[in-house]
C-alpha cells in the first residue's frame, strides 16, 4: 500500500467570491494561509500545473515540485468564472437534472467527473507502482473524484463525508492504484 495525500490549493480571489475556477489559471491570494499536516511531511511532492497549485506548493517550500497535468482541475467550460447560485437560478431544472447524473454531470463545454477520474486513474497506478508516499497539490474536482472512487459514492446528492478543503485528504493506494480512505481533513 502506498500513502497518497491530496491537498487543495490555497484560496484565490475567485474561490473567495464563490466563482467556479476550472482550468482558468487564477493566482493565490497574497495572504492565503496554507498548512500541511505532519502526516504529509517528507513525502514526494507533485502539483497540478495551474498557477494556484504551483504557488501553494512553493509556499509550502516545494518550489521544485514536479508538475503533473493529469491532476489538473475539471474543465468547467462556459461555466468558469460563474457562481453556482447564478447558474442554479438561470438553468433551474436543467441544472438539477444534470447534477442528478452524478459521475456523468457535465458543465456546458466542460468535462464530467467520470472523465476526470479516467485521466487520474493511470496516475494513481503510477504512484502505487512507484511506492513512494506522495503529496499532490491539486483541486476540488480531482479530490472529489478520488474520494468518490474510494467510497463507492456515485456523486449523487450530498457527499457521504464533509471535507475541510484547507486540510489534506489521506488515502492508501493498492498495488493497482485503487484508493481507500485513510484519514480525511488532516490539518
Amino acid at each position: 500500500m502506498t500513502r497518497l495525500a491530496l491537498l487543495r490549493h490555497g484560496e484565490t480571489a475567485w474561490s473567495a467570491e464563490g466563482r467556479i475556477q476550472g482550468r482558468t489559471d487564477v493566482p493565490l491570494l497574497p495572504d492565503a494561509t496554507i498548512r500541511l499536516g505532519e502526516q504529509a511531511r517528507g513525502m514526494r511532492v507533485v502539483t497540478s500545473p495551474l498557477r494556484r497549485c504551483v504557488e501553494t506548493a512553493a509556499r509550502l517550500g516545494f518550489d521544485d515540485a514536479e508538475r503533473e497535468p493529469r491532476i489538473v482541475e475539471m474543465r468547467w467550460g462556459a461555466w468558469e468564472g460563474r457562481r453556482l447560485a447564478e447558474l442554479r437560478a438561470e438553468l433551474g431544472e436543467a441544472l438539477r437534472e444534470n447534477e442528478a447524473r452524478g459521475w456523468d454531470f457535465r458543465p456546458a463545454g466542460g468535462e464530467s467527473p467520470r472523465e476526470v477520474l479516467a485521466r487520474v486513474r493511470p496516475w494513481l497506478a503510477e504512484v502505487a507502482a512507484r511506492g513512494a508516499p506522495t503529496l499532490a497539490v491539486t483541486h476540488r474536482g480531482v479530490i472529489r473524484a478520488v474520494l468518490a472512487e474510494a467510497l463507492g459514492w456515485d456523486l449523487r446528492g450530498k457527499p457521504p463525508v464533509k471535507l475541510d478543503w484547507s486540510g489534506a485528504q489521506l488515502f492508501t493506494l493498492s498495488a493497482d492504484g485503487a484508493p481507500a480512505v485513510e484519514t480525511l481533513n488532516v490539518r
